[in-house]
């Protein structure tokens, strides 16, 4: 059957484990210094290894698998004690399966287990889905007012061409000495005043860190911006959803690598439409 499951970049892994520590499901181990699926029947496709990866060397593809099992998941986490269980079925409750969040809490009533599901059990959504939470359909009204907007919303800030990472030449003129902006594809259609408050007095660069394909060339242009562009700053935009922080991640790659040193801030954009978090790294 075909389903979403990780996919692993051995080249750009280093061996950190990090994304082990964060695979409550225990599809993933360290094997010969890199991070490897060891059972596809454990690895549920949510990504939540995603935003523990510090190279961005972990993404999600479609392909051909064999079905995620969650009772063979419970039988196996079950003997690791009640925290591990609890972790598990929090985090598909958070990205809101919850058909395996159910047949978990079945498994443990079954199995006479002693642990506290209350908080799992507690305001369950009917709603069903599947994905990562960065995929996950949701709906919300936009604001009774117009309290993002102002007048200079309306005017372009944009001064050149063209803006996609892969498609643009990091030593044009444009980038000489210049502020960076790399933004998330999402933040733009997300944020009302992307131009006025974002984009105003800066470059722009856009990539999304989940659906791209080659982003080591994102690191390596990023560091001929620094070290040859000469820019000034790099503010990375992204969304709230985990998988959209493995933009932030290829700009602290790609700064570490470079001979120059320049100031990163780290902008994120909440999924209706506010600024959640603004800070320097």
């Amino acid at each position: 059957m075909k389903r979403n499951i990780i996919s692993i970049n051995e080249a750009l892994c280093n061996g950190c484990g990090a994304c082990v520590k964060g695979c409550h499901e225990g599809a993933l181990q360290m094997i010969d210094g890199k991070a490897r699926i060891v059972s596809e029947l454990y690895c549920d496709g949510l990504g939540a290894c995603i935003g523990d990866c510090p190279v961005g060397a972990i993404t999600i593809e479609e392909r051909e698998s064999e079905p995620y099992d969650e009772i063979a998941v419970m039988e196996r986490i079950s003997a690791n004690g009640e925290k591990s269980v609890l972790a598990h079925l929090k985090h598909l409750k958070d990205h809101n399966e919850m058909v395996y969040l159910q047949q978990g809490i079945d498994y443990i009533k079954e199995h006479g287990l002693n642990i506290d599901i209350s908080e799992l059990t507690a305001k369950i959504p009917p709603k069903v889905s599947r994905g990562c939470p960065g995929s996950m359909a949701r709906s919300f009204s936009p604001p009774s007012q117009s309290q993002y907007l102002t007048p200079k919303t309306s005017k372009s800030e944009l001064t050149h061409w063209p803006v996609q990472l892969h498609l643009l030449n990091p030593s044009a003129g444009h980038f000489k000495g210049a502020d960076l902006l790399l933004a998330a594809d999402c933040t733009a259609f997300s944020y009302p005043n992307f131009h006025s408050e974002l984009l105003k007095g800066k470059k722009l660069a856009i990539a999304c860190p989940k659906l791209d394909s080659h982003k080591e060339v994102y690191v390596e242009k990023i560091v001929e911006m620094i070290n040859n562009s000469m820019i000034n700053t790099l503010t990375v935009a992204i969304m709230e959803v985990p998988c959209c922080g493995g933009l932030m991640q290829i700009a602290q790659m790609a700064a570490q690598r470079a001979e120059r040193k320049v100031p990163i801030k780290q902008i994120v954009i909440g999924i209706q439409g506010d600024i959640v978090k603004e800070v320097w790294i």
